[in-house]
């Protein structure tokens, strides 16, 4: 007598598991690409205006393909503004203090996580304390003793004085250098390094993902930091390339057509800067989920 094939038997629990699992995902995917479109949409106007005319620009018309595309907006931006010297102050800003970020918070972050000092754990937290603060509530102070105390007002210093170093950079290098093996520095210590040579010959080399988390997340930040550098400046040639789109007018009209090309070149290094190192954009998600 043949046996019944039971595993030719379906299990109605199962399939139904199965069904919700592929439901869920088919969702997933719905809102995720919606979310996608609804993001992009900004980001594609602003590209198809920066290529039409001034007068079509200026209309809003919902023309989602310019019929006659040009350069000639292009063309005005970097001949009848500042362009290239803004383009330039935000790239040497940004440069010096993402260099100054990762010599000063790489620093603070060793001397949080390795060392043993008094009142380690009270400076931090103390440090932390003004994280809470909003940066609005200092902003007065901050200008009065960087503009009106030391006279700084329209000058590099003024602009990049109070992003030397900030806490959020420190918190991050802190929390990823805790993950690093204390036995190596211990190794060092006996053999006789100073903390200076254990830092820049042991912490340097094997910390360059944490580093490189910090150097691209603050060049992002003061790239696109626009309040502080507006408060400070007053001419032309010490404005960023974010303040020189804001103040992009003309003494009869705004060139809209004109203002986006320059948004277009504005957005173009970070575009860049995110498509070719984008993995360390995913691994600064968690860097600093490490309990320290």
């Amino acid at each position: 007598m043949d046996q019944p094939a039971f595993h030719n038997q379906k299990d109605p629990s199962r399939e139904r598991s199965d069904a919700k699992r592929v439901a869920a995902r088919i969702l997933s995917y719905a809102v995720l690409i919606f979310w996608i479109i609804i993001t992009l949409i900004p980001l594609y106007w602003m590209l198809v205006m920066s290529f039409k005319d001034t007068s079509v620009s200026a209309s809003f018309s919902p023309e989602w393909f310019p019929k006659n595309p040009s350069i000639s907006t292009y063309i005005r931006f970097f001949t009848e503004t500042d362009a290239m010297r803004w383009l330039g102050n935000s790239l040497f800003i940004s440069s010096v203090l993402t260099f100054t970020n990762v010599l000063f918070c790489s620093l603070a972050g060793y001397a949080f996580a390795k060392l043993r000092f008094p009142g380690r754990n009270t400076i931090f937290w103390m440090l932390l304390g003004t994280m809470m603060i909003p940066a609005q509530v200092t902003l007065i102070p901050v200008y009065i003793i960087v503009v009106n105390t030391l006279q700084l007002g329209n000058t590099y210093t003024a602009i990049m004085l109070p992003m030397f170093a900030t806490v959020g950079n420190i918190f991050l290098m802190k929390q990823y250098m805790s993950t690093l093996p204390s036995t190596l520095i211990q190794a060092a210590r006996i053999d006789g390094c100073s903390e200076w040579r254990i830092f820049y010959k042991i912490i340097l080399p094997i910390s360059k993902p944490g580093l490189a988390v910090l150097a691209i997340f603050t060049f992002v930040a003061t790239w696109n930091e626009f309040f502080w550098p507006f408060l400070v400046t007053q001419t032309s040639s010490m404005r960023t390339i974010q303040i020189g789109l804001a103040s992009f007018k003309f003494a009869e009209a705004t060139d809209f057509g004109a203002m986006m090309a320059g948004s277009v070149i504005a957005a173009l290094p970070m575009f860049i800067l995110f498509f070719s190192l984008q993995k360390y954009f995913l691994q600064g998600i968690t860097i600093g989920a490490v309990k320290g």
